[in-house]
């Protein structure tokens, strides 16, 4: 990584932080926490599992509300502030700025997730007073999770290079639900015959496949998670992410910021 790109990572880091981000971690917390003992009191033989689905349902909640809410103004406050135009002004590329703020945003949403990490944890350790092996395939679950906030932030970028706040958290956020629902999707298209069927393929491949990632209420269950489903759903999270990044570069670079 450049120089450059590491300034303007650390100062949008340092910009997400003063967005009061850190906020949702004490929300995160009591409600963990309240759950966690409240669920203790319920039922023993199924405190186990809701507390997981509670706890990594709200790690993902917090990080995509923040992914979309900061991503979307990472280019557009910097051009309201015109400081844009003063970091451009020295030798800085636009994609370098772009990168930059990806990987800024990125960093912020990785140290979120491990703190609510913590909490997940926390809250298990409480309610089973010990941890056990199958736990272990939280972190699985938790790493899928920040899978989606990286994608979720390249999305947030891209529609920002070119649009509004407002259109770009609206835009963000429908490709995140649809993108939730992507195995129905694909479902359609072997129903669906001519346009109809050549449309859905489409919409497939340029939607995210969240649903994919989303592997909350197998480890709950205590299932495992293969090899080579972290394999392939990170190549496949890396190559959505560079793809979208691209679109993002290469709209930003002929956008007239006069």
């Amino acid at each position: 990584m450049s120089s450059r790109i590491f300034h303007i990572a650390a100062n949008t880091f340092r910009e997400a932080v003063r967005d009061r981000v850190l906020y949702n971690l004490i929300a995160f917390a009591l409600l963990l926490t309240g759950a966690a003992i409240l669920v203790g009191q319920i039922s023993i033989q199924i405190e186990r599992l809701v507390v997981i689905n509670l706890g990594l349902t709200a790690v993902a909640l917090f990080g995509v509300v923040i992914a979309i809410f900061i991503g979307i103004g990472l280019v557009s406050k910097e051009i309201e502030k015109r400081t844009l135009y003063t970091v451009l002004s020295r030798p800085v590329a636009r994609w370098e700025f772009i990168a930059g703020k990806f990987v800024g945003l990125s960093g912020t949403l990785v140290v979120n997730a491990s703190c609510m990490a913590v909490g997940v944890f926390a809250a298990l350790l409480y309610v089973s007073r010990q941890l056990h092996g199958s736990d272990a395939w939280v972190l699985v679950a938790i790493y899928f999770i920040v899978l989606q906030f990286l994608i979720t932030t390249a999305l947030a970028l891209f529609f920002s290079s070119f649009s509004s706040p407002l259109l770009s958290a609206v835009f963000t956020f429908c490709l995140f639900v649809a993108g939730s629902f992507a195995e129905d999707l694909r479902g359609f298209v072997g129903l669906s015959h001519g346009l109809q069927h050549w449309m859905a393929v489409i919409a497939v491949y340029a939607i995210p496949n969240f649903s994919a990632l989303n592997i909350i209420n197998q480890v709950a269950h205590g299932n495992g998670v293969s090899g080579q489903l972290v394999f392939w759903n990170t190549a496949y999270a890396l190559v959505y992410i560079v793809a979208v990044l691209s679109g993002a570069i290469v709209i930003f670079e002929y956008r007239n910021l006069k």
